[in-house]
């Protein structure tokens, strides 16, 4: 079983990665790229103006450094991809790594509650990945340019991990348990995270123009979620093929 998990994680991932990857690199990539140009030309100013206060509230880069004194800012020797195609090799490892750990994680959950595995069941349980793990919390922490301003990342970062955990276990209640309270309180829970809000700067200010960051946003949980179909897909097609090739080693 462990066996044929990985084997399918592992193939889905490589699968869907890169069929997402291609369709990254004339999509979100252009976008990315001309919004470096405007966060160039941020740090390029003197410290001060790198981020805008609010009492004790300072605004931060987006991918930029947390924090001023932090290691790497203005560092021009700080190491990363050169654009071309190394940048597109890693852009693509990561998302292949990405697609791995969603079918994984499809595999994991479908596995524990004894469902079946099939191309329709698979693709529901994408369905259900990308509105946990990608539209929930995309409605409170947009998907963000290189030059947008944005709250500690510590906090950003905890906002994300709590609104995906309410939102997948909402949605498995939601649509497994049939009592209505039970449902009731999934939806509760489902607009909780929503309810608390999450961190954003009190001043945003941001040197992307407004039309790139929108169109970037929509992109972005546009591909989210061809990635996890994707994905599911590919579980739903190579589970069953992977069980008929373990029956047959098993037999021979």
């Amino acid at each position: 079983m462990v066996t044929r998990v990985l084997t399918v994680s592992l193939l889905a991932g490589l699968l869907a990665g890169l069929l997402i990857s291609a369709l990254q690199h004339v999509t979100t990539t252009p976008l990315i790229l001309k919004a470096e140009t405007y966060e160039a030309a941020l740090r390029a100013q003197p410290a001060p103006m790198q981020a805008a206060f609010n009492g004790e509230a300072r605004i931060h880069l987006a991918h930029g450094p947390a924090a001023h004194g932090d290691k790497g800012v203005g560092d021009e020797h700080e190491w990363k991809p050169q654009d071309g195609f190394q940048r597109t090799a890693f852009t693509s490892l990561v998302t292949i790594g990405t697609a791995i750990g969603f079918a994984a994680l499809l595999l994991a959950g479908m596995i524990a509650v004894n469902e079946r595995i099939d191309e329709r069941r698979a693709l529901a349980w994408a369905v259900c990945g990308f509105l946990a793990f990608g539209l929930a919390p995309a409605m409170g922490l947009a998907p963000e340019l290189p030059g947008a301003a944005a709250a500690e990342l510590q906090h950003r970062q905890l906002w994300w991990l709590m609104t995906a955990a309410v939102t997948a276990g909402a949605l498995f209640v939601f649509l497994r348990v049939e009592a209505s309270w039970a449902r009731a309180l999934a939806v509760l829970a489902l607009l909780l995270p929503h309810l608390i809000g999450a961190p954003h700067p009190a001043a945003p200010e941001s040197r992307v123009p407004a039309e790139i960051a929108a169109h970037f946003a929509a992109l972005s949980l546009a591909i989210q979620a061809a990635l996890w179909l994707a994905t599911g897909f590919a579980v739903g097609v190579l589970w069953p093929w992977a069980a008929r090739r373990s029956a047959a080693t098993a037999a021979a």
